[in-house]
């Protein structure tokens, strides 16, 4: 085998492992009810796939050789139980089908299943989404801490407790029946917008990562359409998505300048997804009930807009922000609406906004920093724009970002 196999194997299981890891874990766990034991199977597959496809060669379909390989070692941790008896059903299912499958069959996709058992009511609510970026998506403890902004041991030992109240819990795991659905809604719809926006964030959608996981996102969001089709946020939320996602291209110059939204070339962005995005705005809002997600997607749609009449309607967006901080008062929120109002009034009114804002909550909020350097470099305070420009360069974790306020922050 040359020098060069091996890595291409390597680089083959990341690609399997980044793109299948959600549906073997939530296959696996929906036949044990038990979502740790079904990480750490598929974990002692990736390693013995790390050790057996470099010498007799890649699979023909190595998702398949993972989910068995995977279910082997389940079973042999089931047998090594303890408590023989509670294994035993959990042992004939697993054994049934292994008998059932072989290595080319496709399995079904559970991955909807195991997002609702994680949004389940007995789990504590503040753990629904990190369990869902973890279980469904396969990100990390490490990666989940930095967006929820907790250490990643704390995240871990979160994790940990919320995966044995699933499994000693007795949760089902199963879509919920129709009325059961709407209280744990919310919870799948924030944990479904919170992969997307870390892989929008991850290195601004260039890192393959980053688009796998939007992308994963916004599959998840097309199979829960299908679930609740009549669910107004669920178009919503998937208009918000397309609509970003139509803009990817553009985000970014030749030389791999970050390119503000502003300033990007509407040319580049993509016609059918801003279409797409449209229709289901449309039907979210002719549902009458209006929610987060349908504004955040409004405030989009205005300004996918451009494309056709060469300007951005600030004051449309201003009137959304302002519905928006009525449902939801986010950071990011008010930072958009300060935004906003500066474009539509001036950049006083807008710093006014951004004011009101309690400093404390904002110490680590890059977006706020960058928009008050902004405002103030709008206003001439060239001193207090360059303070602001450090503590948003400084926040900063996307080195084009960086160098694009640096660069603002060299014009003062």
């Amino acid at each position: 085998m040359s020098g060069s196999e091996p890595e291409s194997t390597h680089r083959t299981i990341e690609r399997v492992a980044r793109e299948s890891y959600g549906r073997l874990v939530a296959y696996l766990s929906s036949h044990t009810r038990d979502v740790a034991s079904a990480e750490d199977a598929l974990s002692n597959a990736l390693v013995k796939a790390l050790t057996t496809w470099p010498q007799d060669g890649v699979p023909q379909n190595p998702e398949a050789w993972l989910l068995t390989t995977a279910r082997h070692s389940l079973i042999d941790h089931v047998r090594h139980q303890q408590v023989a008896e509670a294994s035993q059903p959990t042992l004939l299912l697993l054994r049934e089908d292994s008998k059932e499958m072989t290595l080319s069959t496709e399995f079904p996709d559970e991955r909807l299943k195991l997002l609702f058992v994680c949004a389940h009511p007995a789990i504590d609510p503040a753990m629904h989404t990190p369990l869902m970026l973890q279980t469904v998506l396969g990100l990390d403890a490490a990666r989940i801490a930095g967006a929820f902004l907790v250490s990643p041991k704390t995240m871990g030992q979160r994790l940990a407790r919320a995966k044995t109240k699933i499994r000693d819990g007795g949760i089902p795991f199963e879509v919920p029946q129709e009325r059961e659905l709407p209280p744990r809604l919310d919870a799948v719809l924030e944990a479904i917008y919170a992969a997307f926006g870390i892989g929008w964030d991850d290195m601004a959608g260039v890192d393959q990562r980053g688009r796998d996981l939007a992308e994963e996102a916004i599959w998840l969001a097309r199979v829960l359409l299908q679930l609740m089709p009549k669910e107004a946020e669920v178009h919503g939320l998937l208009a918000l998505m397309l609509h970003c996602e139509a803009r990817r291209a553009a985000r970014r110059g030749p030389d791999g300048r970050f390119v503000p939204l502003s300033e990007q070339d509407f040319q580049q962005w993509s016609r059918p997804l801003i279409e797409e995005a449209e229709r289901h705005l449309v039907e979210a809002t002719s549902r009458g009930r209006t929610g987060r997600f349908q504004l955040e997607a409004a405030i989009q749609s205005v300004h996918a807009e451009r494309a056709r009449s060469g300007r951005t309607e600030w004051a449309a967006i201003m009137l959304f922000y302002e519905q928006l901080i009525r449902i939801s008062p986010t950071l990011g929120t008010r930072t958009g609406y300060a935004a906003a109002v500066a474009e539509a009034k001036g950049p006083e009114p807008g710093l006014a906004v951004l004011d009101a804002i309690d400093l404390d909550s904002v110490s680590g909020y890059q977006p706020y920093w960058a928009a008050r350097a902004h405002l103030l470099q709008r206003l001439g305070k060239t001193s207090e724009a360059s303070d602001a420009f450090d503590r948003a360069i400084g926040l900063a974790e996307d080195p084009a970002v960086r160098q694009f306020l640096l660069q603002k922050q060299a014009h003062l």
